[in-house]
Protein backbone atom coordinates (compact mmCIF):
# COMPACT_ATOMS: atom_id res chain seq x y z
CA UNK A 1 0.00 0.00 0.00
CA UNK A 2 1.21 3.64 -0.87
CA UNK A 3 1.35 4.79 3.11
CA UNK A 4 2.59 1.88 4.50
CA UNK A 5 4.98 2.77 7.44
CA UNK A 6 3.64 6.38 7.52
CA UNK A 7 1.27 6.54 10.37
CA UNK A 8 -2.45 7.51 10.59
CA UNK A 9 -2.30 10.37 13.09
CA UNK A 10 -5.95 11.46 14.56
CA UNK A 11 -5.60 15.12 15.51
CA UNK A 12 -8.27 16.01 17.76
CA UNK A 13 -7.38 19.65 18.16
CA UNK A 14 -8.24 20.16 14.40
CA UNK A 15 -11.46 17.41 14.15
CA UNK A 16 -8.83 15.67 11.14
CA UNK A 17 -6.72 12.44 10.51
CA UNK A 18 -3.58 13.16 8.63
CA UNK A 19 -0.71 11.65 7.54
CA UNK A 20 2.27 14.26 6.68
CA UNK A 21 4.34 13.01 3.04
CA UNK A 22 7.53 14.34 2.21
CA UNK A 23 6.80 17.61 4.14
CA UNK A 24 3.46 17.99 2.97
CA UNK A 25 0.35 16.83 4.84
CA UNK A 26 -2.89 14.90 3.27
CA UNK A 27 -5.93 14.82 5.67
CA UNK A 28 -9.64 14.09 6.22
CA UNK A 29 -11.64 16.22 8.47
CA UNK A 30 -14.48 14.87 10.22
CA UNK A 31 -16.88 15.38 13.21
CA UNK A 32 -17.43 12.67 16.43
CA UNK A 33 -20.77 11.88 17.65
CA UNK A 34 -20.69 9.20 19.97
CA UNK A 35 -19.49 6.14 18.05
CA UNK A 36 -19.68 8.04 14.80
CA UNK A 37 -17.14 9.84 12.62
CA UNK A 38 -18.68 12.26 10.35
CA UNK A 39 -15.80 12.32 7.03
CA UNK A 40 -17.05 16.38 6.05
CA UNK A 41 -13.78 16.66 3.39
CA UNK A 42 -10.77 14.73 2.00
CA UNK A 43 -7.45 16.97 0.90
CA UNK A 44 -4.35 16.04 -0.49
CA UNK A 45 -2.10 19.15 -1.11
CA UNK A 46 -0.76 19.65 -5.08
CA UNK A 47 2.14 18.14 -4.73
CA UNK A 48 1.25 15.15 -3.66
CA UNK A 49 -1.39 14.95 -6.29
CA UNK A 50 -1.77 11.67 -8.94
CA UNK A 51 0.13 9.35 -6.37
CA UNK A 52 -2.83 7.89 -4.87
CA UNK A 53 -2.55 9.48 -1.91
CA UNK A 54 -6.03 10.05 -1.52
CA UNK A 55 -7.10 6.27 -1.54
CA UNK A 56 -4.76 5.61 0.20
CA UNK A 57 -5.74 7.76 3.25
CA UNK A 58 -9.53 6.56 3.55
CA UNK A 59 -8.32 3.19 3.49
CA UNK A 60 -5.97 3.83 6.44
CA UNK A 61 -8.57 5.72 8.07
CA UNK A 62 -11.38 2.94 7.63
CA UNK A 63 -8.99 0.44 8.96
CA UNK A 64 -8.17 2.69 12.26
CA UNK A 65 -12.12 3.13 12.60
CA UNK A 66 -12.77 -0.05 12.08
CA UNK A 67 -10.24 -1.63 14.87
CA UNK A 68 -11.97 0.19 17.17
CA UNK A 69 -15.30 -0.25 16.67
CA UNK A 70 -16.47 2.86 14.93
CA UNK A 71 -19.04 3.81 12.06
CA UNK A 72 -19.00 6.60 9.80
CA UNK A 73 -21.48 9.18 8.04
CA UNK A 74 -19.61 9.74 4.34
CA UNK A 75 -20.34 13.54 3.63
CA UNK A 76 -17.05 14.57 1.46
CA UNK A 77 -17.17 13.12 -2.23
CA UNK A 78 -13.99 11.75 -2.61
CA UNK A 79 -15.15 9.16 0.53
CA UNK A 80 -18.69 8.69 -1.37
CA UNK A 81 -16.88 7.98 -3.95
CA UNK A 82 -14.37 5.68 -3.03
CA UNK A 83 -17.39 3.29 -1.19
CA UNK A 84 -18.94 3.33 -4.45
CA UNK A 85 -15.66 1.77 -5.78
CA UNK A 86 -15.14 -0.52 -2.92
CA UNK A 87 -18.58 -1.91 -1.41
CA UNK A 88 -16.95 -3.92 0.90
CA UNK A 89 -16.59 -0.63 3.20
CA UNK A 90 -19.99 0.04 3.52
CA UNK A 91 -20.00 -2.17 6.66
CA UNK A 92 -19.02 1.01 8.02
CA UNK A 93 -21.36 2.95 7.18
CA UNK A 94 -24.23 3.82 10.46
CA UNK A 95 -26.69 2.49 9.36
CA UNK A 96 -26.15 -0.47 7.98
Amino acid sequence: MILDGTPLIDNEDDNRFEVSIDGAIAFINYLKRDNVYYLIHTQVPHALEGRGIAGALVEKTFKKLEAGGFKIMPYCPYVQSYLKRHPEWNRLVAGN
